[in-house]
């Protein structure tokens, strides 16, 4: 027995370290806005709890106050009342409930970050363990909780064990979500000592147990959730492989008919050049021709050459290994000596990566450009302007750059691998179809080629605008996504009796 309703209608509740626009640090945050929304347009009651940071705005948001006095930890074992939460709410101007935070003064409020802390074993046990209990005292009584990422991992584990004959909460099912396989939990999971291995079976310790820091979370998620999802079909199935399985493939193996993978989606309304107040010159997959105008202002603001006729490259993204940009190292020079082309890098990370950029735009100065700090419109507006993206990852989950470049109609080359292959549509020059430039091995030679397809596609306008014209029209929007997860949450819920194999 669930609470699921006649209706069809679902409660929702997502539990995760953050969401946009209350605290968004990466892609999660984006994420967990844009699918509770989509699923509330379709009727469901998708709500989202995370911790109530300090760095919130408090003046801007209204936040209601649900619960007061939450015993998350026995008193008798938290004489100092460290533990001890409130549950804010933040209500639509419609009045309906779309978020709850778990305020602690200890743990969340007397933090200026959001991660990175020695103690942050503590404070995501705390949110899981927050978040059930505040369950058993509300009303409001989720079919399902999904679990985002490992700082949610001990829910399942929680519900499975501790919980396991509460009259609520053993009755609620949990999907547990993964979005980037490589994050485990406190530690460097590939050098796990014998003595320290977390099998995922023994007891969750108390709060105040060092033993608790050795905990992998996303162990802990995959081994005791009804159900495991991943953001993209064809990353569900490499995270089975040692290759991907960053150590935990054989378990996601044994787990296999419990796995799955739904693509991301993006925000149209947001990402829209027809709209879009962040670019110089808006424009449509109709007038696509408009979109040149961005791209002589894009050289312009960089003080690159200003040539229409150039093909423009550019890299939005994080300057990290994971991103496959150590392709460029070998093949660069090669590139920039051996065809006319300009590029654009966008990004912050390792200072080799950075360092590298910078050296080649110093030695190509009208050719080469860099901004290496954060910045909030520069992003569209080098999706609106550049001819091409590149994403070269050596590993992507799902990937939102090569949709939102898409979108804007900027050509994306891409690795096929995780959400990239299942995104984007390798170009036929012989079917006039694709809607990108896709290359299989993790190789400089395997980047260089695509990039060579590209630049010599690029010489005929009329095969390089109908690419463009077939990516704007790609619909990667979240209420395609919306409906697979309705049904993705409906299984779960008849998987939740079953026993956990």
């Amino acid at each position: 027995m669930t609470y699921f309703s006649k209706s069809g209608k679902l409660k929702i509740l997502f539990v995760a370290s953050e969401v946009r626009p209350f605290m968004k640090v990466g892609g999660l945050g984006e994420i967990m806005y844009s699918l509770p929304k989509a699923l509330r347009d379709l009727g469901h009651d998708a709500r989202i709890m995370i911790p109530k940071y300090a760095s919130m705005d408090t003046e801007k948001f209204i936040f209601k106050s649900d619960l007061r006095q939450l015993t998350v930890v026995p008193v008798s074992m938290d004489q100092a009342g460290l533990f001890v939460c409130n549950v804010l709410r933040y209500d639509n101007e419609k009045g309906k409930t779309e978020a709850y935070f778990l305020e602690n003064q200890e743990y969340y409020e007397k933090r200026a970050n959001t991660y990175g802390y020695a103690d942050d074993a503590v404070r995501w046990a705390l949110l899981s363990k927050g978040a059930l209990e505040f369950i058993k005292q509300s009303v409001w009584k989720p079919d399902i909780i999904v679990a985002s990422d490992w700082q949610a991992g001990l829910i399942p584990n929680y519900i499975h064990t501790v919980y396991r004959d509460d009259p609520a909460l053993s009755k609620i099912a949990t999907l547990f979500s993964i979005h980037n396989l490589a994050y485990q939990g406190m530690f460097d999971h590939h050098f796990v000592s014998d003595m320290d291995f977390d099998s995922g079976q023994e007891e969750i310790p108390e709060f105040d147990n060092p033993r608790l820091l050795k905990l992998n979370f996303m162990r802990r998620g995959i081994m005791h959730a009804d159900a495991i999802n991943t953001v993209s079909s064809t990353y569900a199935k490499e995270i089975t492989m040692p290759e991907y399985g960053e150590l935990l493939n054989d378990l996601l193996k044994e787990r296999r008919s419990r796995l799955f993978g739904i693509l991301n989606g993006i925000n149209n309304d947001d990402y829209n050049p027809e709209k879009d107040s962040n670019i110089k010159i808006n424009y449509s997959v109709k007038n696509i021709g408009r979109r040149k105008s961005n791209k002589v202002v894009l050289q312009n603001k960089f003080n690159l050459e200003e040539k229409e006729d150039v093909p423009l490259f550019g890299i939005v993204s994080r300057l990290t290994d994971q991103k496959g940009l150590g392709l460029f190292f070998d093949i660069a020079e090669s590139l920039l000596t051996g065809f006319d082309f300009q590029l654009i890098v966008l990004g912050s990370g390792d200072a080799n990566f950075t360092s590298f950029f910078q050296d080649l735009a110093n030695k190509y100065p009208k050719r080469v450009a860099g901004h290496f700090t954060y910045d909030e419109t520069l992003p569209r507006f080098i999706l609106a302007g550049a001819d091409s993206i590149l994403i070269p990852s050596k590993f992507e989950p799902c990937g939102l750059t090569q949709m939102e470049a898409m979108r804007y109609g900027a050509v994306p080359i891409v690795r096929k691998t995780g959400g990239l292959a299942d995104s984007v549509i390798d170009y036929n020059p012989r079917e006039q179809t694709g809607t990108g430039f896709v290359f299989e091995q993790f190789d400089h030679h395997a980047f260089y080629g695509a990039i060579v397809r590209a630049l010599e596609t690029y010489q005929y306008p009329k095969f390089w605008e109908g690419i463009q014209k077939r990516a704007m029209k790609s619909d990667f929007s979240w209420t395609n996504s919306a409906k697979e997860y309705v049904e993705l949450f409906k299984k779960t819920i008849s998987l939740h009796n079953q026993p956990v194999v």
